[in-house]
């Protein structure tokens, strides 16, 4: 039997140790925004500054106190440090911010995205604000005490910490109620607190599965049949910006297969979300934005309406991570960890996997419903950043020289945006070669729709990325690429010609007309069709 002995290091010095280290160092994300704002040129803001490390301090501290049992306490300070360092490291490099929806990204990222993120940047930063630090917690002797005292102790410490809080809350509420007003990204830059919040939101599972799912378009059908089946592919591009596509202005001609395979492009297009997890869900869904935030339970989605239309659908995936649960009661395949020795070396697959071998995948879809028409669904790797340049085979590396470390400050602004225009170069070349095989196939009338599910921030206001908060982000983290080519065939099925598109590529469209476009497209009928949000009908879809 040990007996208890006070020699060693208090718990609740550990702690306060621990929180004041990650309420300070931590935080140098914070404090910089803060001097950017210029909230750090008067005593006030210096003030304000204090204030935010002593509720940050205070909070940690009364967490740790509850936490602060021997055999549990180092745990949770070094998995406390790595959180608040790996967020330090983000936030400083990429100013982003973390929310919910940031957390939901990490939680489906896959070995390759962490592979890219593996700098020397972020292994000093761990070095020195994690492992270090641990390093010292964990070789610190804890006192031992009777578990009543510890108890009595660790809740006595809370309450304190709790006190603290409070009267630094009250002493500065004025002021820091303005400044959290008038500068809400402040909030998600409170480290580690704002990933811990973040973690909980996202949660382990998805509130709105609960329930099960609501049927939606179990009355779609086709309204009209032709003399060849309607073939459609639809590309959910990945991080494109509308303002880097030739076809939308863009100085450099990033574009040049799809401007002489004659498409429309919307140049006015905004995406439902600034993150793959967000974006696509809901730009498959029929609830629009809004509706989709504000849902409490999921539905079918686009790819089951059409399926119950009768038609032949498959989602091929050229992500790791997957479709994100839109293309779950469909066909799917993943083209991302395929041996192919000229698209996958390097053990992650180039976008041109996504067209290769497409005969055989049509010829393996049930008869029947091949004969009615056929979606395939294709989802790129596009421009994932930081990796840009691994987005790209050499031969397509056409604007030179390209930023080629995935730490982004290391590069130029020309370099960057070197190694981004190179993926949309190929991207153009992807779509063209789709266009190519679609008019190769004689036995279907074809159409391409190339939508993106978010931008991406280029070093703008020394942004890079994406995935701020909508209301938060940028436009260029918004504002997409919505690309249409219809073949002559198609143009006559449903009267939508490419000459009346490109007369309205000024339009405001956004994902919330996505879902009801491609039904019109596709000629479905079905209530869950609304015409007011068909982007094609002013053109003459149904």
């Amino acid at each position: 039997m040990r007996i208890p002995s006070s020699r060693g290091v208090q718990p609740a010095v550990l702690a306060a140790g621990a929180s004041l280290w990650m309420a300070t160092v931590g935080n140098v994300a914070l404090w910089r925004e803060l001097h950017a704002l210029g909230l750090l040129g008067t005593p006030g803001g210096w003030l304000l500054a204090f204030t935010l490390a002593g509720l940050l301090a205070t909070t940690l501290f009364a967490l740790l106190s509850l936490l602060a049992w021997r055999p549990v306490l180092k745990g949770a300070v070094i998995l406390l440090l790595f959180v608040s360092a790996a967020g330090a490291y983000f936030m400083w490099t990429y100013r982003t911010v973390i929310d919910s929806g940031i957390a939901a990204s990490v939680l489906q990222t896959d070995a390759d995205e962490v592979r890219a993120l593996l700098t020397a940047p972020f292994a000093l930063t761990l070095l020195v604000l994690a492992i270090v630090p641990s390093l010292l917690v964990w070789r610190l002797p804890l006192a031992r005490r009777p578990w009543p005292r510890q108890a009595l102790r660790n809740t006595g410490a809370a309450a304190i910490a709790l006190l603290l809080f409070a009267v630094l809350l009250l002493a500065s509420f004025q002021s820091l109620a303005s400044t959290m007003r008038n500068h809400k990204h402040l909030r998600y830059l409170l480290n580690p607190l704002n990933t811990l919040y973040a973690a909980g939101q996202a949660g382990i599972g998805d509130r709105h599965a609960k329930g099960g799912l609501l049927p939606l378009g179990r009355d779609a059908h086709l309204l009209a049949s032709g003399s060849k089946p309607p073939l459609l592919i639809l590309v959910v591009g990945e991080t494109g910006r509308s303002g880097n596509f030739g076809t939308n202005g863009y100085a450099r001609d990033t574009t040049p297969e799809l401007r002489q395979a004659g498409v429309a492009s919307f140049r006015n297009a905004w995406s439902c979300g600034t993150h793959t997890a967000a974006s696509v869900p809901c730009m498959f869904s029929h609830l629009g934005r809004d509706g989709f935030l504000a849902r409490d339970q999921d539905s079918e989605n686009l790819l089951d309406v059409l399926q119950h239309a009768g038609l032949a659908v498959l989602w091929i995936d050229n992500q790791p991570g997957g479709c994100k649960g839109v293309c779950d009661r469909v066909p799917h395949v993943n083209t991302s960890a395929l041996r192919d020795a000229d698209l996958c070396a390097g053990g992650q697959c180039h976008d041109g996997i996504l067209v290769a071998g497409l005969d055989a995948r049509i010829a393996a879809l049930p008869a029947q419903q091949r004969e009615r028409g056929v979606v395939l669904v294709m989802h790129q790797m596009g421009s994932h950043g930081p990796a840009y340049a691994e987005r790209t085979p050499a031969a397509f590396k056409r604007f030179l020289p390209e930023c080629a470390s995935a730490h982004l400050p290391d590069c130029s602004g020309e370099q960057l945006r070197n190694a981004y225009d190179n993926t949309i170069a190929y991207t153009d070349h992807v779509l063209g070669s789709a266009i190519r095989w679609l008019r190769g196939r004689a036995d279907f009338d074809g159409a391409l729709v190339y939508v993106a599910d978010h931008g991406e921030s280029l070093g703008e206001n020394n942004l890079y990325l994406h995935g701020l908060p909508y209301a938060l982000a940028p436009d260029v983290q918004k504002h997409i690429p919505w690309v249409t080519w219809l073949s002559p065939g198609f143009e006559q099925r449903g009267g939508v010609t490419t000459q009346c598109l490109q007369s309205r590529a000024g339009a405001r469209i956004t994902h919330d007309n996505l879902f009801h476009s491609v039904l019109g497209l596709m000629q479905v009928g079905t209530s869950a069709y609304r015409r007011d949000l068909d982007a094609y009908a002013d053109c003459g879809a149904h």
